[in-house]
């Protein structure tokens, strides 16, 4: 679970209402990862004179600090990840472009055979699942 406000709050970054509403659309707990525009009709439904210029600005804000990651995959729109601090890995639906964070076990770093290292020090890797979701596969 995303902990995006506290995190801000703690960095001292003042939370104006509509700072406020983006981060709260963010940090919802669905751990679904929305595009600037669902962040904006979803602050919208808060905060009705929010503009979709500020909410821009507000996300390009967030991940400038490294409190919120974009992910963009196969040329889809870019979708916003508040778990910037938590490891985690994505499951992205083929058919709509929903990204799900999910927590597999094992790493992907030691997972990784010694004979397929190439004598590189792996520092970071990032796996991604595809597949439909229950919605598109129906």
């Amino acid at each position: 679970m995303s902990d995006l406000l506290e995190r801000l709050r703690g960095r001292g970054w003042r939370l104006t209402s509509q700072r406020r509403v983006v981060a709260e659309v963010l940090d919802d707990g669905e751990h679904v990862h929305l595009t600037a525009d669902e962040v904006h009709a979803r602050a919208a439904e808060r905060l009705p004179e929010i503009s979709r210029a500020t909410v821009y600005n507000t996300l390009g804000e967030l991940v400038t600090l490294g409190e919120v990651t974009e992910v963009s995959t196969d040329g889809r729109a870019k979708r916003y990840d508040p778990n910037a601090h938590h490891p985690h890995q994505h499951l992205v639906c083929t058919g709509c472009g929903t990204i799900r964070d999910v927590h597999p076990t094992g790493s992907p770093l030691t997972d990784l055979p010694a004979d397929q290292r190439f004598g590189f020090t792996v520092t970071d890797a990032a796996v991604t699942y595809w597949g439909l979701c229950p919605a598109c596969a129906s």
